[in-house]
């Protein structure tokens, strides 16, 4: 089991970065809500991560906090949710946020998420009640950075790559082509970061 990684930040494509450690290369799905306070490429970074096993593949999931990838793995217990849509989840709104959906037991915002239609997400907050007792104070509820996200790098010549990553994060993340691609044009403006725009995107959709 790989439960840290830290290291260099090799390569950052949303919603996957890559970390040498060692001499070896990981490449690490991050939910956007975490992607957003990476460093750039180049400098050290330390994440908690949940390392899965399949058939066909293994796959390494990241978190800036213990306390992120913690309910991480309470979201992917609940029946009918698996790491994917666990990503999917927790990069549609922060951790913060998603205990205060379960609080509210807010039905509306967890359907607007690709995967998550209506039966899915009132079992959901059943089964995620009695589990996220206690989480609502401390380090899970601290603000994010938002460091990489806040920097928008002004040259043009970079933007239509900066649209073409977020369209394809947002694919990634399960929603349709069309409309990532549609709502990528709307909230995109002149200078913005990938991440941004996914942020915002996000943002627009939930």
């Amino acid at each position: 089991m790989i439960g840290r990684l830290r290291g260099i930040i090799i390569e950052k494509q949303p919603p996957e970065v890559v970390i040498e450690a060692g001499g070896l290369g990981y490449e690490v799905q991050m939910p956007m809500s975490c992607f957003y306070e990476l460093p750039e490429p180049g400098k050290e970074v330390t994440i908690a991560t949940h390392f899965v096993v399949r058939e066909d593949a293994q796959l390494l999931y990241g978190f800036n906090k213990k306390s992120e990838r913690d309910l991480f793995r309470e979201v992917i217990k609940a029946n009918g949710v698996g790491p994917k849509l666990g990503l999917a989840i927790l990069s549609a709104m922060t951790a913060s946020q998603f205990v205060l959906c379960v609080e509210n037991e807010d039905v509306t915002t967890l359907v607007k998420i690709p995967g998550v239609g209506k039966k899915t997400a009132e079992r959901l907050l059943v089964e995620m009640k009695d589990r996220l007792k206690g989480w609502g104070e401390g380090d899970l509820l601290t603000p994010a950075l938002d460091t990489a996200a806040s920097q928008a790098q002004p040259m043009v010549s970079a933007q239509n790559r900066a649209e073409d990553e977020a369209v394809s994060a947002l694919v990634a993340l399960g929603y349709k082509p069309q409309m990532a691609s549609k709502v990528v044009a709307q909230v995109a403006q002149e200078g913005m970061q990938s991440e941004t725009i996914i942020r915002e995107a996000l943002r627009s959709m939930v």
